[in-house]
């Protein structure tokens, strides 16, 4: 939430998402679920979110990635869809999360101590938030992008309880799977149509690319490709683009 460049912002996260052993949070580790994008009038098709979380999911995701010249949005680019999809399956519903206790507060570097679900946790969060609001007789999505700014701090500042969330927590989970959910391959429902790939000129899951990955400037100048572009989930091999380049 600090006041950097757009340009920065992507320049650093957009190769974070690619590097070997990136950091992930740990809970996000296992966030890759594919599926297959369900759309009515080229919109997403919420499965998890009701509508008072769609609304803020919408709005927060817009004001940690907003759109501009560089590229797209977080909700151009499907970034609430790849929440939705994620925290609707059996990642969301903790499958490979230990869940038998006990409950204590651990340091930064026992990952997460929560008993909560990703999905619990986000439903848990986002009822508290909507609550608050509620009491005000406001909503969260209708408060202008200053407003909206100055309450996700509060939340990244820790300190608060959403639910038994703590709201560091829930804060720090939603930025890096907003972050996921904008350059992950779009078969797992954000990254519509490879728009935040082609915002910073990643090739995709081009095979053929294997003798590339250490060379420098070397420009990708063909239209990225997603893992799905392959009805057997396989990556296509180009006959235009020679084996070495």
């Amino acid at each position: 939430m600090s006041d950097i460049t757009r340009r920065n912002f992507v320049k650093v996260l957009g190769t974070a998402a690619f590097l070997p052993g990136a950091a992930t949070p740990a809970l996000a580790l296992a966030a890759t679920e594919s599926v297959t994008p369900a759309t009515t009038n080229d919109v997403p098709v919420y499965r998890f979110f009701n509508a008072e979380e769609v609304a803020f999911m919408e709005a927060a995701c817009e004001r940690l990635i907003p759109a501009d010249e560089y590229g797209p949005s977080a909700t151009q680019a499907w970034v609430t869809n790849y929440f939705d999809k994620q925290l609707g399956g059996a990642w969301g519903a903790g499958e490979r999360l230990y869940r038998s206790g006990p409950w204590q507060q651990g340091t930064p570097t026992q990952g997460y101590q929560l008993p909560f679900t990703p999905a619990e946790l986000f439903r848990a969060a986002i009822r508290a938030i909507n609550a608050e609001f509620t009491a005000q007789g406001k909503r969260f999505a209708t408060l202008d992008g200053d407003a909206q700014d100055a309450y996700l701090k509060t939340l990244q500042a820790g300190g608060k309880e959403l639910g038994d969330v703590p709201s560091g927590v829930f804060f720090e989970l939603l930025l890096k799977m907003t972050m996921e959910g904008y350059f992950a391959d779009p078969i797992y429902g954000g990254n519509k149509d490879m728009l935040a790939w082609k915002m910073i000129g990643f090739p995709g899951a081009y095979a053929n690319y294997y003798e590339a990955i250490d060379a420098h400037g070397v420009a990708f100048v063909r239209e990225p490709m997603s893992i799905g572009s392959d009805g057997h989930g396989h990556t296509h091999v180009d006959p235009n683009i020679p084996a070495s380049l």
